[in-house]
């Protein structure tokens, strides 16, 4: 269930992608703010080193009795973020890249789809893995790091509405 709700989640990207050209993704809707651009790419980095902590897991077999946060248990019990616009480290913030083209964004995010895949069949088959620590909620084994990439797509399809929103107002006028 966890592979078919990640590749829903991912095909909803990439359906939607279709909705813009560059002109559209590099688009700002405030100078504090995110493009849509910038929220695929986010995604797109941000689920590939998920996926690199799930080859940690793998490699090191380090940490296995080590757990998540007590903060993190709500989030993954309700298979979701808390629905509220969270502030995230403005380092991270103020060095999102724009996208360079369009064709590359949508060749990126359908390597991420196949990446996803091809590591779901390492989760099923792996013997002891051990567990990756994520800066501010412990230690997550490979499942965990697998579900949170999915619950990161899932929190930030509201964002992206938000920009479609206002890339639509913009259009219309």
């Amino acid at each position: 269930m966890l592979l078919d709700d990640f590749n829903n989640t991912i095909d909803k990207w990439l359906t939607d992608l279709q909705r813009y050209d560059l002109d559209k993704l590099r688009t700002k809707p405030d100078t504090a703010g995110w493009s849509m651009g910038q929220l695929y790419m986010h995604l797109i980095e941000e689920t590939t080193w998920y996926l690199e902590q799930i080859e940690v897991c793998f490699i090191s077999k380090v940490n296995p009795a080590l757990t998540m946060k007590e903060n993190a248990k709500p989030i993954f019990y309700n298979n979701s973020f808390p629905n509220e616009i969270i502030k995230g480290d403005p380092f991270i913030s103020d060095h999102v890249k724009q996208p360079t083209d369009w064709k590359t964004v949508q060749a990126d995010f359908q390597k991420l789809k196949e990446e996803v895949n091809e590591i779901w069949l390492k989760i099923e088959t792996a013997e002891s893995p051990g567990k990756a620590e994520h800066p501010g909620l412990g230690f997550f084994s490979p499942v965990e790091w697998f579900q949170y990439a999915e619950m990161h797509m899932q929190h930030h399809l509201k964002q992206k509405e938000r920009i479609h929103n206002f890339l639509s107002t913009k259009t219309a006028q």
